[in-house]
């Protein structure tokens, strides 16, 4: 894998804010890279936020990259282990 690069998250990813979010992000342009996604400044959030993480990594793989979760508040994590997507992130 090539350098690593990074993405912040929002402090707010609801349902209200998922779409919008995804719409904007971009990814790096180089294939191969480890996208770090910083999770620490989420403090309002619900399983959208969750939803938007699977899709980052849907997408990472599909240009032959991958992510690194940092940060996930621990309520996130539960309601990643709950639904079993615990693994991915």
């Amino acid at each position: 894998m090539t350098p690593l690069a990074d993405l912040t998250l929002p402090a707010t990813l609801r349902h209200e804010q998922a779409m919008s979010w995804l719409a904007q992000l971009r990814l790096p342009a180089q294939a191969g890279q480890t996208l770090v996604l910083d999770a620490s400044p989420l403090q309002s959030f619900d399983s959208s936020a969750l939803a938007c993480l699977i899709e980052v990594h849907r997408r990472a793989i599909a240009w032959g990259g991958q992510i690194k979760v940092t940060g996930l508040p621990d309520r996130l994590q539960r309601l990643a282990q709950v639904y079993g997507l615990a693994d991915l992130l």
